[in-house]
């Protein structure tokens, strides 16, 4: 998985989505056991702290829980997965559209924008 961090947001938020993203996406199977935190954190080149951090996080969402001694694994819960994937989708939507208001684009002229873009595509 490529890291993707950036300075203008705290690490580990950053690192919830990542991971997030890629339990949603697939790129992380259901019920497949995660690297260590270690691990985690080297590929990420961030410290093991602030992965341990981010990994709470994901438990506490439950994205992820913890098998005493075997390491942390993917829930098998795909209600929570689809959940969560509708929640990060939300929050794209919300932010281009946001976007797209500063942009001076009323509503409407957003989705003939986004329809014509989508008809090109095909």
């Amino acid at each position: 998985m490529a890291w993707d961090l950036k300075n203008d947001r705290p690490i580990y938020t950053q690192l919830v989505e990542q991971i997030a993203i890629g339990i949603v996406s697939g790129n992380y199977p259901i019920g497949e056991k995660l690297p260590s935190v270690r691990d985690l954190a080297s590929q990420a080149a961030v410290n093991p702290n602030t992965m341990q951090r981010a990994l709470t996080e994901l438990e506490r969402k439950g994205l992820v829980h913890t098998q005493r001694t075997n390491g942390r694994y993917i829930t098998e819960d795909n209600g929570m997965i689809e959940k969560v994937r509708q929640e990060l989708a939300q929050e794209q939507i919300s932010e281009f559209i946001q976007s797209m208001t500063k942009l001076g684009f009323k509503k409407t002229e957003t989705v003939q924008l986004i329809n014509k873009f989508m008809e090109e595509e095909k």
